[in-house]
């Protein structure tokens, strides 16, 4: 009894021991905390003591505003092309700068490649700058976008239209996809619908839905000439079309207010313009030229399939400032490199034969289109002209298919071997000779004999352009 008298007081002293620990051991560990809490205000916590993950949250600051403050801004700006703020420009203003902002911040990365370019243009036909934000509502400043309907480029031409403004439009060359030519044909068009209509907004309406539908709004609503005046009559997308641009000419003006001010924009590449009087392929160009294709490619975006057709020979490329130099130096050379893309060989003329053609007969060969062959490539391959190989081919346009057989009749194909070697050494017991010196080159040498440099090594057989001092070559 005794014992568990004892045992039973030394069980509740162990027990108010533990309680008592217990109790220190809590409070101590608040006291911590409260103070590893107080050091980490006074910054001498490390990150060794409290390893602790915060979330980062990343989120872009989109400013609020109200009716009344975005119209404060409007009565302040000073425009060639006044308008007054509704519900339904608001409206879009709340759209491009809230709800559509990353579309809104990719158009405004283009937007230096192209405004200098049509500030310049609209200036020059005496029209209110501002009209070069329409761009922007007809397409992105994309300037190789199509519509549904089949309008195409920065201003959406049409193609009836655009042929009607001076643009070439067929399946090698469209002039709608040109920034320059398509930018000039629509201050034209633009300026010839404001004669008519009288109003900056009624012309942007008809640009939009056609002069016809504009002027038959008028008719329904009696006789209005404005825009909100005729707008219950305009078809729906137009209705739509005039308050976007206004909401965009708003939005241009006060970017900063709407945190839309971009850290890095692009620029435009600059160029020179470039005639090599020929048809000619922009990866053939490159390559000639040490220009980036992609380059050619976007200072060019007309040239459907990367093709210069022979009907187009005379239109101007636009070449990188960086490489223009070097592409006038060198235009003799390149323009006529551009057209041999395979050599025809005197000695045998079998040889000039394209791997992939086989001959059916003396004078008939054949010939499978593989892909990003175009006809008239084909032709200069086989020295035969562009018609010749229509009419043998009963093709009414230039366009074919990989896959599809070709018949060619190439001229001095029935002539035998034998005649073609008699003839090369008449040729040449008549040919005149060059003895190289130091320092000279195939280019040199061409701009002395007044040959290209491609004719310099067919004459000589050469599969380069490397030569020595000593060697000999024939120049005529």
């Amino acid at each position: 009894m005794l014992l568990f008298k004892y045992l039973d007081l030394k069980l509740s002293d162990v027990m108010k021991n533990i309680n008592f620990r217990l109790c220190v051991a809590i409070l101590g560990s608040f006291l911590f905390f409260k103070s590893a809490a107080f050091s980490q205000e006074k910054g001498s916590l490390n990150s060794s003591q409290l390893d602790v993950v915060l979330p980062n949250y990343q989120y872009e600051f989109v400013p609020d505003f109200t009716y009344e403050e975005v119209n404060e801004r409007i009565q302040k700006m000073d425009l060639e092309m006044e308008f007054e703020l509704n519900e339904q420009v608001f409206s879009y203003i709340q759209f491009f700068t809230i709800r559509n902002r990353n579309w809104l911040k990719m158009v405004l990365a283009r937007k230096e490649q192209y405004f200098p370019m049509y500030e310049e243009t609209m200036k020059n036909h005496g029209m209110p700058v501002e009209i070069q934000n329409l761009s922007i509502i007809e397409s992105g400043l994309d300037p190789k976008i199509k519509s549904r309907v089949g309008a195409m480029g920065l201003w959406q031409f049409m193609p009836a239209t655009g042929r009607e403004y001076g643009m070439l439009v067929n399946s090698h060359i469209d002039d709608r996809m040109d920034p320059e030519k398509s930018t000039e044909a629509a201050a034209k068009y633009l300026k010839a619908l404001y004669k008519m209509f009288g109003d900056w907004e009624v012309a942007l309406a008809a640009y939009n839905c056609g002069p016809g539908n504009v002027l038959k709004a008028i008719r329904r609503s009696g006789g209005k000439t404005t825009f909100w005046g005729i707008y219950d009559y305009l078809p729906k997308e137009t209705r739509n079309y005039v308050p976007q641009f206004q909401a965009m000419l708003y939005i241009l003006n006060h970017l900063e207010e709407h945190n839309l001010l971009l850290e890095e924009p692009s620029y435009p590449l600059e160029y020179e313009h470039v005639n090599f009087d020929r048809a000619f392929n922009l990866e053939r160009l490159a390559t000639l030229s040490g220009i980036c294709l992609s380059d050619l490619e976007k200072l060019n975006p007309s040239i459907n399939q990367g093709h210069v057709p022979e009907t187009n020979r005379s239109m101007s490329i636009r070449i990188p400032k960086t490489k223009a130099f070097f592409v006038k130096e060198n235009l003799a050379w390149l323009g006529d490199s551009l057209g041999k893309i395979s050599p025809v060989l005197i000695s045998n003329t079998t040889q000039s034969i394209a791997k992939n053609a086989t001959t059916t007969s003396e004078t008939k060969l054949t010939y499978k289109v593989k892909s990003g062959d175009f006809l008239s490539k084909i032709a200069a391959n086989y020295g035969v002209s562009l018609e010749n190989l229509k009419e043998w081919n009963k093709l009414k346009s230039t366009v074919i298919h990989t896959g599809q057989i070709l018949y060619l009749y190439p001229q001095g194909q029935a002539n035998s071997s034998g005649e073609s070697s008699r003839a090369l050494a008449q040729n040449s017991s008549r040919s005149k000779t060059y003895t190289v010196k130091p320092g000279d080159s195939l280019w040199h040498i061409s701009q002395k004999h007044s040959l290209s440099i491609e004719e310099i090594k067919r004459l000589n057989n050469l599969n380069s352009t490397t030569i020595k001092p000593g060697q000999r070559l024939i120049v005529g």
